[in-house]
């Protein structure tokens, strides 16, 4: 049967991506009539991370060609480490609970009210939403969760805290304890038991239903201002399309827990939405360099390069069918690249139904 690779790109393209990471944000306002927008992005096949610079060109560009973009691994040198007194932040209680969306690549919940003050700049909480696991790896290593709390500025400026989230033993009992910021064994954390008692409500993308009240001011406004906890700080992106850069990170040492099972009624909604480990910061984007076969030398040098302000960072790759149905089926690629330094496309050009693929290989996760 023919196939053309064109017409499926297209169709492709034609798909709207929705950034889960800033909904409620300046960069995806939420639907005026109280609808719960889906997301038409995915974490699997053509939707997934390794074509979402396609899925709504060239809005989604950064995705495939930025060089500061997120999750990272949380490696010596990627981060500064600051103190919980060098940012202030406030989250008030939600006694009558929050309202609990289900956005297709995520479960969400509706927070206003908290503040975050750094480097004399004022955010608002907009809401958090939850990956599994967790995106950003610490050195190396994935956690069961990680919880994103997204706030964003009136200049428009986005910051996120990113707060892993363990599974407890089974031991543990459902107390008025938290997690504490040196690791140590975890109870699960009240707030997020009472927030995933409700999610059997919204199995369905596109529902929603209200928590139970949120004691967030003596649970987690106590965990993250703890004089004994850190945070990991760093510039990158939203860890979804269109993965704008730009993103201030504070990722919390301290950490929270839930239960076994509720673990496990979570994974069962919200399935796999974690984007793989994106370059060290300031190298060239893994995608780029994955379409071009590049060595780890010419890696380095690129990076080099863009850290003098000397090499210019090249859009996506364009994949361009050889004609109707590929030719023999040989699967053959073939990339031109130019001989400057200017931001001209690389062309991967297919001369079978399977050219042109590009594989990335992710760092090694935890099995859940």
């Amino acid at each position: 049967m023919g196939f053309s690779l064109q017409a499926l790109l297209l169709a492709v393209t034609a798909t709207q991506a929705l950034a889960s990471c800033a909904h409620g944000t300046f960069l995806s306002p939420r639907a005026e009539d109280g609808t719960v927008k889906v997301n038409k992005f995915g974490y699997t096949g053509l939707n997934g991370p390794l074509n979402w610079a396609s899925l709504e060109s060239p809005a989604n560009i950064g995705c495939a060609t930025g060089t500061h973009q997120s999750p990272i691994d949380m490696i010596d040198g990627q981060f500064t480490l600051m103190k919980s007194s060098d940012i202030q932040l406030s989250i008030p209680d939600i006694p009558e609970g929050a309202e609990f969306e289900n956005l297709g690549t995520t479960v969400e919940v509706i927070a206003k009210g908290g503040t975050l003050k750094v480097d004399n700049k004022d955010f608002e909480l907009q809401q958090f939403h939850f990956h599994l696991p967790s995106e950003h790896l610490d050195n190396g290593t994935s956690q069961a969760m990680e919880m994103h709390m997204v706030f964003q500025s009136t200049q428009q400026e986005v910051a996120v805290i990113g707060v892993y989230i363990n599974i407890a033993p089974p031991s543990t009992t459902n107390n008025n304890n938290n997690a504490n910021a040196n690791n140590s064994t975890l109870t699960p954390t009240p707030f997020l038991e009472s927030i995933f008692s409700t999610i059997t409500s919204i199995t369905t993308p596109g529902t929603k239903t209200t928590t139970p009240a949120l004691p967030l001011s003596s649970t987690l406004q106590t965990l993250l201002t703890a004089q004994s906890n850190t945070f990991q700080s760093y510039s990158g992106s939203l860890t979804t399309p269109p993965c704008t850069e730009g993103v201030r990170w504070f990722v919390s040492a301290a950490r929270m827990a839930i239960a076994p099972e509720t673990f496990l009624k979570v994974r069962d909604v919200i399935g796999f939405n974690s984007r793989f480990p994106q370059n060290k910061l300031g190298e060239p984007n893994i995608l780029m360099i994955s379409s071009l076969g590049a060595s780890k030398a010419a890696v380095e040098a690129m990076a080099m390069g863009n850290a003098q302000g000397v090499v210019a960072v090249a859009p996506a790759p364009v994949m361009v069918p050889m004609g109707e149905g590929g030719g023999n089926g040989a699967g053959r690629t073939t990339v031109t690249t130019t001989t400057t330094m200017e931001t001209s496309a690389p062309v991967v050009a297919g001369t079978g139904t399977g050219g042109g693929m590009m594989k990335v290989t992710p760092a090694r996760r935890r099995a859940y």
